[in-house]
């Protein structure tokens, strides 16, 4: 007698959810996988968080809402009439697929109770699990955010959940009669996907996340005219490094035609920069490019003010708590990643160990007695006794600093594996006497905070430079042990934190950091998904502005070779500014990569052929 083996309830609740989803976006053919991580959506493939097996009624509903926001993002969505008035700036397009969140998830709600009841659930525990109920000021909520819980408040009727009313009292008192306009016309315009796509780009307008030239040039390609105001396009060109490669492929962008063209002068000053960068190490290069800003003092990088940058400990951004709930999250999220992760730094490990061990000396005169040849002596008297000595194999001491991007295209997948790998790395580092750094870089606020305030204030002189309040984060600092700085790496996890990112300054901060160390290597690693993007300071300088200052930066560091430097860049290929640089597609690849560079790093005849480099050039720096 056969039985039919009984599903758990776990698996039961899975694949109800999955038939769920197929059922309410229409299309049989959804692939539905169950993973660790955020819910996301790639063409007909839908990810859900992994639900645990005791299945508590709180995750059963945010996992059910995740599904219904996803179904309803099929079946009302229309991806080709959403790209054609894709912004380009991160922030913007952040802003602008929020809002179409609300329209499908309202047209959804709007007929199925049940569905509203999800959503309405999930959203209640993403405003928990966010903090919002902790935030005082409205900067500190992500304006995707905060726009999208208005709009959706506006549509629906319904009132915010009570973590976020505080903070969304904030906002809705600085909304000015130019959002409210816009807000109605998205409430007016929710069942036409078209006419709601230009309502939004009027509400990001009317937040400056669009400049007027780029709004007009959207009006004019819709109505056939591809011609265009060529200075928008331009305008527009200098904005599309901010963007990750899929929002360039929606745009129908070119990735090689996007890193900032504000001038002829400026691209070719551009040009000159990363010619220089791809290896000329003589003294003449730096000075040549010295030499540029004298011709036209706006363009020498400079901050309109550093009193409002901060460099700030982890556990200084947050209360003991909530940072172990994010290590918490971190740990769940990467439990299958940990296994592939730990197996690469066991071997790194192990090659670090290979060349640490002592070693011994054999057939000497004087010394210990080497017993293992004693039977020499018994089989043959007249043979002499040996002796053996220790000896310490050179193994120089080293540091280790990870710059990691704190940017919000990080947001996800990306900054989570960053987090894991970065610390793996210090514990495995760690075993082995190497002492490691694990520093952020991002900015306290979004387009400006109290440095565009201040430039405010006091006219809006020209070309005032870098205008955003700098936070330099350490996550451990060299000398802390891992144990002590462990939770510090659920951090970057928090929502509230990544913002634009400023690299020149941020690798100077970590170069110099590595300077004041008394170790003799030093090995500076970055890990980006994304050219230097700061809305406040690019608006107001040339396109370029924090991309040049980052190649010379790199071609500083570079070129005195006191720190080895590498980089890995996340879908995003940082070749062009490092010498020594690797470029990965998937997030999922970096604790691979990380591993087998630093392995590199470490190999013998590797330090070597640097360490032989850096005394060639030594006599031309000084």
């Amino acid at each position: 007698m056969s039985t039919k083996p009984d599903l758990t309830r776990q698996e039961e609740f899975k694949r109800a959810t999955a038939g769920v989803l197929r059922a309410i976006a229409q299309e049989a053919e959804v692939q539905v996988a169950f993973q660790p991580g955020p819910a996301g959506l790639s063409g007909k493939r839908a990810r859900l968080p992994l639900p645990t097996r005791t299945l508590p009624p709180a995750e059963m509903a945010k996992l059910r809402g995740a599904a219904d926001a996803l179904a309803l993002r099929l079946r009302h969505h229309d991806e080709s009439v959403h790209a054609a008035r894709m912004p380009a700036r991160k922030e913007a397009k952040e802003v602008f697929d929020a809002l179409e969140d609300v329209r499908v998830q309202h047209i959804g709600a709007a007929h199925m109770a049940g569905v509203r009841h999800n959503l309405r659930a999930r959203l209640e525990e993403e405003c928990e699990s966010e903090g919002y109920d902790r935030m005082t000021r409205k900067d500190q909520m992500p304006i995707s955010a905060a726009l999208s819980l208005l709009l959706r408040e506006r549509m629906t009727g319904e009132a915010p959940p009570a973590a976020a009313t505080r903070v969304l009292e904030a906002w809705r008192a600085d909304l000015g009669d130019n959002a409210t306009e816009a807000m109605d016309e998205l409430v007016a315009a929710a069942g036409d996907q078209e006419a709601y796509a230009k309502a939004a780009r009027k509400l990001l307008t009317a937040f400056d996340l669009v400049e007027a030239e780029a709004e007009s040039k959207a009006e004019q390609d819709e109505e056939g005219d591809e011609g265009g105001d060529e200075q928008s396009r331009e305008d527009q060109s200098s904005e599309g490094e901010s963007s990750t490669q899929e929002q360039e492929s929606m745009t129908g962008a070119d990735p090689e035609t996007m890193e900032g063209e504000a001038s002829d002068d400026e691209a070719q000053e551009s040009e000159e920069d990363g010619s220089a960068a791809d290896g000329d190490d003589k003294p003449g290069g730096p000075q040549q490019r010295r030499e540029i800003p004298q011709v036209d003092d706006a363009s020498r990088y400079r901050a309109f003010t550093t009193q409002f940058d901060e460099v700030v400990e982890a556990e200084d951004l947050c209360d003991s708590e909530e940072l172990s709930r994010l290590r918490q999250q971190l740990d769940q999220q990467l439990q299958h990643l940990q296994g592939v992760v730990s197996k690469l730094a066991n071997r790194l490990q192990r090659r670090l160990l290979a060349q640490q061990q002592r070693a011994w000396e054999f057939d000497l005169e004087e010394g210990l007695l080497d017993v293992a040849r004693l039977s020499r002596v018994i089989t043959n008297p007249t043979t002499s006794l040996t002796y053996k000595r220790e000896r310490e194999a050179e193994f120089r001491d080293t540091i280790v600093t990870l710059l990691i991007d704190n940017s919000g295209s990080m947001r996800g997948r990306p900054i989570t594996v960053a987090a894991m790998c970065a610390d793996i790395l210090a514990r495995t580092l760690e075993r082995c006497n190497v002492k490691t750094e694990i520093l952020g870089f991002t900015t306290r606020a979004w387009k400006g905070g109290q440095s565009r305030e201040r430039w405010v204030q006091e006219g809006k002189p020209r070309n005032p430079g870098r205008l955003n309040d700098l936070r330099h984060v350490v996550y451990k600092a060299a000398d802390a042990p891992w144990r002590r700085a462990r939770k510090n790496m659920g951090l970057m996890l928090r929502e509230g934190l990544l913002k634009e990112n400023i690299d020149g300054e941020a690798l100077m901060w970590a170069y110099k950091r590595l300077l004041a160390r008394p170790e003799h290597r030093r090995i500076l690693m970055v890990i980006s998904d994304g050219a230097p993007v700061d809305d406040s300071t690019l608006s107001v300088n040339p396109g370029n502005y924090l991309e040049r200052h980052l190649r010379e930066t790199i071609r500083e560091i570079e070129a005195r070779d006191v720190v080895e430097l590498s980089a890995i860049g996340i879908g995003h290929d940082v070749t062009r500014y490092y010498r020594r640089a690797v470029t990965i597609v998937d997030a999922e690849e970096l604790g691979g990569t990380m591993m087998n560079k630093l392995s590199e790093l470490f190999d013998e005849d590797a330090a070597a052929a640097w360490q032989r480099a850096a005394a060639e050039r030594a006599p031309a720096l000084l």
